[in-house]
């Protein structure tokens, strides 16, 4: 790999200055008014993949946004790779939060990054690891070092449930044919500590509406007679935990994997301090569920979240009113055997027990998915292992991550692939939050890493 490794470094300006350039692109897939940002995106991926060398590129148009799909079929008796990830974006909201515009990349040394991080939306999450999947393929077959046969799906509605993907993977399953998944959507521990993500938290995410009175009123004449639905929402929401932070709802923890005492100790072996844990947060103490230790609530344990609410006047000054209605967002993470859709289920028909007379509650499921666990004694996990041990010079600690990626679970039941989660972004990288950045170090560790993740695989499946 000594002259794909050279190529990377002599093109490192050129990498960095298209990365900044896709950033630019403000793919938000949430938001409808972005869906010609999110199409251009689509282009510029098929685009960068067609130079890089793919033989065949297409763009797949779905209900939703488009699907790109690229390949490079060198030798059919080499491995095949399918490497999943995704253009599209987080809102960039709260606007103001933001150190500099959310679609003008700047680059800033931190504590972090003394040798600077890229400040966009996406630049982590997830434009900056899929655009090193391609400068690395690049990189290989400019020099003719590409020793696996490699196939590219990068969608655009990630952050929005993938509702797409699966159909999509059904009608193309030929297409996709693969050994395995390769996705960078996940964080090492640290800059110095490498790791793989071999398990993820499912979800199950929704959308409440609390309706009192068929108008707004005047606090002074109706209040405390009529029934507040801020009040009562914010009731309703706090009956879900007790006090130990744990799950009311019945039938919730029915299916939960319970992890033996073993595995628990050996994950909290990895790198963790408390104190700075809180310091970089502005916290002067965590809160999670009782008995479990922060590295154990992040990872292997269900949550029940508020990710946002409102209701009322929210505008500048006072108005007196009491509303019609109040509206909240609840995402709950998953952990194995928990289904999300029965997850999903016992939420509506517990949180409707829990509404009193003087209201009315409607509950929207929004989309969800299956928590993974991956295997560490493949060839695919231990390529990955042997790669980032190679260019970061100590062998990577295996993880359980907190976050969801549904399509893993996806993947598997629709494809029959197993997914190895190779990320090299961090948990301080402010995803999905203002000031999101990346690391460029990160950035080009991945280009460096993932050429020598398919010369080990290529050799491994010998």
């Amino acid at each position: 790999m000594i002259k794909t490794q050279n190529y990377i470094k002599d093109n490192k300006d050129r990498f960095l200055d298209e990365l900044l350039e896709l950033l630019r692109i403000p793919s938000v897939s949430a938001d409808p008014k972005y869906k010609d940002d999110v199409k251009k995106t689509a282009e510029f991926i098929a685009e960068k993949l067609r130079s890089a060398g793919c033989d065949k590129v297409e763009i797949f148009p779905t209900k939703g946004h488009p699907i790109v799909y690229a390949e490079s079929i060198i030798n059919p008796d080499y491995p095949t790779v399918l490497v999943y990830g995704h253009y599209d974006v987080q809102p960039p909201d709260p606007l103001d939060l933001w150190d500099s515009p959310p679609f003008e990349p700047v680059i800033k040394k931190t504590e972090i990054h003394p040798e600077g991080a890229i400040f966009a939306r996406g630049s982590c999450d997830d434009k900056g690891q899929v655009y090193m999947h391609i400068k690395a393929f690049e990189s290989m077959r400019a020099t003719g070092e590409q020793n696996c046969n490699l196939k590219f799906m990068i969608e655009g509605e990630e952050e929005v449930g993938s509702d797409n993907l699966g159909t999509f993977c059904k009608n193309h399953k030929d297409l996709l044919c693969a050994d395995m998944v390769l996705i960078s959507d996940t964080s090492v521990i640290a800059n110095d500590v490498p790791s793989i993500t071999v398990g993820l938290r499912g979800l199950s995410y929704l959308e409440v509406e609390v309706t009192g009175p068929n108008k707004d009123l005047h606090s002074g004449v109706y209040g405390g007679a009529v029934g507040n639905p801020i009040n009562v929402l914010c009731d309703m929401i706090s009956s879900m935990k007790d006090e130990n932070n744990h799950i009311t709802i019945p039938g919730f923890y029915d299916d939960v994997e319970i992890v033996s005492i073993e595995d628990r100790a050996a994950m909290n072996q990895a790198p963790f301090n408390i104190e700075n844990y809180k310091k970089e947060l502005g916290i002067n103490a965590t809160q999670g569920e009782k008995g479990y230790t922060v590295l154990e609530q992040t990872s292997i344990r269900p949550t029940l979240d508020v990710n946002g609410i409102w209701g009322g006047y929210i505008g500048e000054g006072a108005k007196t009113v009491l509303p019609s209605k109040a509206f909240a967002k609840i995402s709950m993470r998953l952990v194995p055997n928990q289904k999300s859709e029965e997850i999903t289920r016992l939420f509506t028909a517990h949180f409707k027990s829990k509404a009193p007379d003087c209201v009315k509650v409607e509950v929207r499921p929004h989309h969800g998915g299956e928590a993974a666990v991956t295997p560490t004694d493949t060839p695919e996990y231990q390529a990955a292992s042997m790669a980032m041990e190679k260019t970061y010079g100590k062998k990577p600690i295996p993880v359980r991550g907190g976050g969801s990626i549904p399509i893993v679970a996806l993947f598997e039941s629709v494809l029959g692939l197993k997914s190895v989660l190779m990320g090299f972004g961090l948990d301080s990288d402010d995803i999905h939050s203002p000031n999101e950045h990346y690391g460029v170090f990160n950035y080009f560790k991945g280009i460096e890493t993932i050429p020598y993740f398919y010369q080990n695989y290529h050799e491994l499946k010998k």
